[in-house]
């Protein structure tokens, strides 16, 4: 059964979150009530399958789930991105028959959150390297050791997904292990989130101090550098489509609060309100247009990514083989840079009170600019482009 947005986000609920968005925002706090009611609601089985105890819903269901949160609560939706892209990647693999992650998805089935310990600083490789160092133990587990950033849901969180690189005497065969850590005095949450935009989301640093990976916790392990281990395209594609979804929906938010300012402002100059001004009709149009290209290359990847992962196959549903990576890291950037710069012009056709900190514009406006930092970066992104259209540096003048 479709699990519709309207229906699982009512309009009341979604007000309510906007009333608290202001507050959290304002004080740098956590949404901890938000967090509740997405719980009682069933948000943290939303990607568990219905035979495991979850809702049963699909990517694409959840991202436009996302993208509705998100337009009462940046913050809250980016947060919940994190526990999403865990028990949507659970999910890909499950279908793919990987039995390691079976743990995952009863754990959200019985409603313990998942935050995501991947980010670290100067690692532009990401999933596919770790500065995070992992030493085996005789048992099959590992320790950890190593620091992770912007990890969302910091101060709440029951179980942390974190990766790092296994320390070897030898460095011919390097490999990375995936594993769920729990809450132990190993794991050091600092309390450093002061930002711009985002603020509520409080993804703290974290720091692992021989952070112990018990063994029946290890969910795959990989080489360095990409490859096609169902988990990690499923968090690789996840993470990506997910975290567009978040921004595409702070920016229809703004374009819903641009158009109401739009007819209710007037012109005196011209004596006409500014709905009928030619300038500010292109501006909000013109973030309509770019809007609407994002939730189309969204929702197709979407639907695309929850085909491969139940080899359903139909009418519009593509395989993208080799260009898997590439397309989700693309979408993400278009989408991101296409929110931005539609609250951009919004803000432009929206007038000078939306400057205030009063205005919701203006905290969509800091929000909305988080996008940019999150991987994939438009110098990664263009980087792999032409890689795949021109080969490795140096390939052409080699021949």
């Amino acid at each position: 059964m479709s699990i519709i947005a309207e229906d699982f986000l009512p309009d009341s609920l979604l007000d309510t979150f906007r009333e608290r968005a202001v507050v959290h925002d304002r004080e740098n706090t956590f949404p901890e009530e938000d967090l509740a009611d997405l719980r009682a609601r069933g948000y943290l089985r939303l990607l568990v399958p219905t035979a495991l105890g979850g809702l049963g819903a699909s990517l694409l269901e959840a991202g436009r789930i996302q993208r509705r949160l998100a337009q009462a609560a940046p913050a809250t939706a980016l947060s919940m991105n994190m526990h999403l892209v865990v028990t949507g990647a659970a999910l890909h693999a499950h279908h793919s028959g990987v039995e390691s992650v079976r743990g995952l998805l009863e754990d959200a089935a019985a409603d313990q959150l998942f935050a995501f310990g991947i980010s670290e600083a100067g690692n532009e490789a990401m999933l596919f390297d770790s500065a995070t160092r992992a030493v085996a133990q005789e048992d099959g587990g590992f320790v950890l050791t190593g620091t992770k950033i912007f990890t969302s849901l910091a101060p709440v969180w029951d179980r942390l997904v974190v990766h790092g690189r296994v320390a070897e005497p030898s460095e011919a065969d390097p490999r990375l292990v995936f594993g769920v850590l729990e809450r132990t005095e190993e794991v050091e949450t600092l309390d450093d989130w002061d930002t711009h935009g985002m603020r509520p989301s409080q993804s703290c640093t974290t720091r692992l101090h021989g952070a112990p990976l018990a063994a029946d916790r290890v969910v795959t392990t990989t080489p360095v550098g990409p490859n096609p281990d169902p988990f990690v395209l499923g968090i690789f594609g996840a993470f990506e489509l997910l975290i567009a979804s978040v921004y595409t929906g702070i920016a229809e938010r703004a374009i819903a609060v641009g158009t109401r300012v739009a007819t209710t402002r007037r012109n005196a100059t011209k004596g006409i309100v500014h709905a009928d001004d030619p300038d500010i009709r292109w501006r909000l149009a013109d973030a309509a247009i770019q809007v609407d290209g994002s939730v189309l290359q969204i929702e197709k990847l979407l639907a695309d990514l929850d085909a491969l992962g139940t080899g359903e196959a139909g009418p519009g549903l593509s395989d993208h083989g080799p260009r898997w990576f590439l397309h989700f890291s693309g979408v993400k950037a278009r989408a991101t840079e296409a929110a931005l710069g539609a609250v951009d012009q919004v803000l432009r056709a929206s007038g000078g009170a939306q400057y205030f900190r009063r205005s919701e514009l203006e905290r969509l406006s800091r929000d909305v600019r988080a996008g940019m930092y999150h991987p994939s970066d438009e110098e990664s992104v263009h980087a792999a482009y032409a890689k795949a259209l021109l080969g490795e540096i140096g390939a052409s003048s080699a021949g």
